[in-house]
């Protein structure tokens, strides 16, 4: 049964992840603004030409490199390991809690940012937390 949490949490992890690189890499000005307002986005994208071309190939690739993550968690859905599951599953803890004290401690010093950062934060403990339900069923169904 482990298994088969495992593989559902990798595959909806995966599906979060190629869902927001993609659409990090091709709507991301859209996006912004739905979460930013078009004030907030006009500082975010640059004020000069240049700035904007690197800022946008910055944004790309980080899309791209999410949407890689997502493509590799759908293949590690399938690894069957019990140990390999468990090192994984804590690995994704540290992560997801490594990125809510980034935000915590960087994002929230940003001004055009610093009323956005409590909900990503709650978004990545709510990930880690899916990492952690399995990990505690999975030690239970070890040592019953």
């Amino acid at each position: 049964m482990g298994s088969y949490m495992f593989s559902v949490i990798c595959i909806l992890h995966s599906l979060i992840a190629i869902t927001c690189g993609s659409l990090i890499m091709f709507y991301l000005k859209e996006i912004y603004i739905i979460g930013h307002g078009v004030e907030t986005v006009q500082k975010l994208t640059g004020s000069t030409p240049h700035d904007q071309l690197l800022i946008q190939v910055s944004n790309s690739f980080a899309g791209l490199l999410l949407f890689v993550v997502g493509f590799l968690l759908f293949m590690v859905a399938f690894v069957k390991d019990p140990g390999f599951q468990s090192f994984f599953a804590k690995g994704c803890v540290l992560l997801h809690v490594s990125m809510a004290l980034w935000r915590v401690i960087f994002e929230r010093r940003l001004e055009d940012l610093a009323w956005d950062w409590p909900r990503q934060v709650v978004g990545d403990f709510a990930l880690a937390l899916s990492w952690v339900f399995f990990l505690v069923y999975t030690w239970r169904e070890k040592y019953d």
